[in-house]
């Protein structure tokens, strides 16, 4: 992959925009002028509350001397992690099983059950149920269950009286 990609990959395209803008002290609306486009559809596009369709993109990139589909590439990369955010979102343990007051402290439906697997492991561990442990086993699997029992093992011996 190329240093330039490596380094934008992932980040909205429009706030990319936003910022080239700002370095080449060009105003949207001159912009959203030169490119034939509506002025609300490319502060909406830079707000990231709108998608960069492909014709738009080849208009930027043409309009502020960009490398051609440089736009498209990022706006591509950019819909690709959304879709694997919302596939590990989609991918996550019987939440009905799951008591939320396990995670008082975060937002429970923006848990990510892959990235922060370890983390809610030792959780329901510390404080779960039975059922609760038992739905972390069928999730992550004995082996990775045990791998964090592993882990967690305090670094000093508990005082004799709390053994």
């Amino acid at each position: 992959m190329e240093k330039w990609i490596e380094k934008y990959s992932g980040i909205n395209p429009g706030a990319i925009l936003g910022r080239e803008l700002k370095k080449k002290k060009v105003k949207q609306n001159t912009l959203a002028v030169d490119i034939g486009l509506p002025a609300q559809t490319l502060n909406a596009i830079i707000k990231g509350k709108r998608k960069m369709m492909p014709e738009v993109a080849f208009r930027i990139d043409h309009a502020l001397g960009f490398e051609e589909s440089t736009m498209a590439i990022l706006q591509a990369l950019y819909d690709t992690k959304l879709v694997k955010q919302k596939i590990a979102n989609e991918n996550h343990p019987d939440l009905s099983k799951i008591r939320r007051i396990l995670f008082w402290d975060t937002d429970f439906n923006k848990i990510n059950w892959q990235l922060q697997a370890n983390a809610v492991i030792r959780r329901v561990l510390e404080r779960g149920n039975e059922d609760e442990k038992k739905e972390m086993e069928r999730f992550y699997g004995t082996d990775k269950v045990n791998a964090v029992i592993a882990d967690s093992k305090p670094a000093r011996p508990l005082p004799s009286f709390l053994r």
